[in-house]
């Protein structure tokens, strides 16, 4: 058997031997803990690279190989595996995310204003200072964000967007999304207690392209096992306000809604912005692309680094 995780193989039984090339160095300490159980489990042996082999693994010259006298038991070890290596994806901080860029030079401007406008006449409220804004350069929204292991899983990302492209093209009829960037929203309960204010965006004819290629996005990759689906329809959201922002100007929510427990925050008090800037508008533009974006990168316009990209038109 040869499979090659964590891409969810087809398993070819070769021989009675399976190779895990390509991240399970990543998963070799756990593996390692569970040595015992996996040769009880599976009545096989898993060959793991030990801490010293692993530039030659990185140079791809090291696998880790689970052998068994039956093929139906080393299938079964991939499939163990593949679990394993699912929790552990599911565990670990996101590394890129798929975005639709927002940092239209007049959006750019109309956030600046906003930011302005909002310090002045908000600036006493709880919670609320400069820290917590979003960098305009970096406006964007989030359709969703993965946990990619190594470099091999970000060139396959890269490849699933692009396979994405007919699809996305169908929906947008080969033509850019004229959007307008108009409104504020939070998602919490409580308007006095915000630890996110987002923008709104809507596509100019009215229409829901925007939120069909972000659900066929999601699709695709929670399919390929490289993103959690977290409900049915993607909820887009583009982030002005953060107060992750205040210790880390990089930092990013995983979802629309803040995990408990991520980092200590102190809400601010929204009330009054909401109030006087319900209805902001922040400008309007030709979106003409969708990127995979790496987190804590930043690329020479001030956007996030692509590891992918595909156009509408």
């Amino acid at each position: 058997c040869r499979s090659w995780l964590p891409y969810r193989p087809t398993v070819a039984f070769l021989d009675a031997s399976c190779s895990f090339p390509d991240g399970v160095l990543v998963f070799s300490g756990i593996l390692s803990g569970r040595r015992e159980r996996l040769v009880s489990d599976w009545n096989q042996t898993p060959r793991l690279p030990s801490a010293s082999q692993n530039k030659a693994w990185k140079d791809r010259s090291v696998r880790d190989v689970v052998t068994g006298a039956h093929r139906a038991a080393v299938a079964s070890a991939v499939t163990r595996v593949e679990v394993l290596i699912d929790s552990f994806r599911r565990k670990q901080p996101f590394t890129h995310f798929l975005s639709f860029a927002l940092n239209h030079p007049q959006v750019q401007q109309g956030f600046l204003r906003f930011r302005e406008q909002v310090l002045e006449r908000c600036g006493q409220d709880a919670g609320v200072d400069e820290s917590i804004f979003q960098n305009p350069a970096k406006l964007h929204l989030t359709i969703g964000t993965l946990a990619l292991l190594n470099e091999q899983e970000v060139t396959r990302a890269s490849k699933l967007l692009q396979q994405c492209q007919d699809v996305i093209r169908d929906i947008t009829e080969a033509k850019p999304l004229p959007v307008e960037v108009r409104g504020i929203e939070y998602m919490n309960d409580d308007p006095s207690m915000v630890d996110v204010l987002y923008a709104k965006v809507r596509v100019q004819d009215g229409s829901d392209k925007l939120q069909q290629i972000a659900d066929r996005l999601v699709e695709c990759f929670a399919a390929a096992g490289l993103m959690e689906r977290e409900r049915d329809r993607v909820k887009i959201h583009g982030t002005v306000m953060n107060t992750l922002f205040r210790k880390d100007p990089s930092a990013e929510d995983k979802s629309a809604s803040a995990r408990p427990g991520a980092k200590d925050r102190e809400a601010f008090n929204a009330k009054n912005i909401l109030q006087m800037f319900g209805e902001v508008y922040f400008g309007a533009f030709e979106l003409n692309s969708v990127q995979l974006s790496q987190r804590f990168s930043t690329d020479d316009t001030g956007y996030y680094s692509s590891a992918g990209r595909v156009t509408f038109s």
